[in-house]
């Protein structure tokens, strides 16, 4: 849908003449009382549900949510996906023509917000003919969205469904946001914000900029899963004759190392009149197969 009057945003400045993606699900009722808002995460779209004739994994990123008879029934409700300004799946974003300058606009496109994500989404419920939501979801930063819809437009909202969200970033997210804008503006393929002129795209520090970003997303329980210290079994077959490796884990090492030895030594850490360190050791019995826990 297009909208020429000029938008406020939070950075002071005004986008105009922008187009908002959006599919819907459903039938709006005589009242138009039972529409749903589903607010899209970081890097999803306004294809929240079913699939596109004729095109191969064009499930929507919520099918399993959204439907008839699933927990949001479209039976009941007239369910919205909104694709958010700035985005690169149909709403206007940094590779669309700017109005100001007919050029596309690069870095030149402004600085947008959840605030003004939300604002956006209000003119196109207008549009729409719908004065108040019966619901509107949504997880990470969808959740945000979510959570911004309660504070701007609280009359608006009957539900809010915030999932995985909080209202604001960590200093810590922060930082690692940080560090995921350095690796793409960074790389030689980012020409100061104008790559599109240039025909190419920053890939490399966008891949770095999501392996950042993975790490953010994870549990304790999965990050020990994917990097924790136990070592994994070879995935390559063992070549002819060759016996499997022993000891894949620290505890199988520290077995075999006080197998070996009919004493362990435990380092006792002196400092001599040059201040470097020396070690004295003493006999321990081998009986126990603990590790030996060094003294300083």
């Amino acid at each position: 849908m297009k909208f020429e009057a000029a938008m406020p945003l939070q950075s002071g400045g005004s986008i105009r003449d922008y187009s908002l993606a959006f599919e819907t699900y459903g039938a709006l009722n005589a009242d138009r009382s039972n529409a749903v808002l589903i607010c899209h995460a970081l890097n999803a779209s306004h294809h929240v549900a079913g699939v596109y004739a004729g095109q191969d994994k064009s499930e929507g990123w919520w099918d399993n949510m959204i439907g008839p008879g699933k927990p949001v029934d479209t039976d009941r409700f007239f369910v919205i996906g909104v694709n958010n300004l700035g985005s690169c799946f149909g709403s206007t974003g940094p590779r669309d023509m700017n109005p100001d300058t007919g050029r596309v606009y690069g870095a030149d496109f402004p600085v947008v917000t959840v605030e003004d994500w939300v604002s956006a989404q209000a003119r196109l419920l207008d549009a729409l003919g719908i004065n108040q939501l019966a619901a509107v979801m949504g997880g990470s930063l969808g959740g945000m969205q979510a959570l911004s819809w309660t504070l701007q437009f609280p009359d608006r909202v009957r539900h809010a469904v915030v999932i995985a969200s909080a209202p604001n970033l960590t200093a810590e997210n922060i930082a690692f946001n940080e560090v995921a804008r350095r690796a793409i503006v960074t790389d030689p393929d980012f020409h100061a914000g104008h790559f599109y002129e240039h025909g190419v795209l920053p890939k490399r520090g966008l891949r770095i900029a999501r392996m950042v970003g993975h790490i953010t997303y994870l549990s304790d329980d999965v990050m020990n899963e994917k990097f924790g210290r136990t070592l994994k079994a070879p995935t390559l077959p063992a070549s002819r004759g060759s016996r499997p490796p022993r000891g894949l884990t620290r505890l199988g090492a520290a077995r075999r190392r006080a197998a070996r030895s009919a004493t362990t030594c435990t380092p006792r850490r002196t400092w001599n009149s040059r201040s470097r360190a020396t070690c004295a050791t003493r006999a321990t019995s081998s009986a126990s197969t603990s590790t030996p826990t060094p003294t300083c």
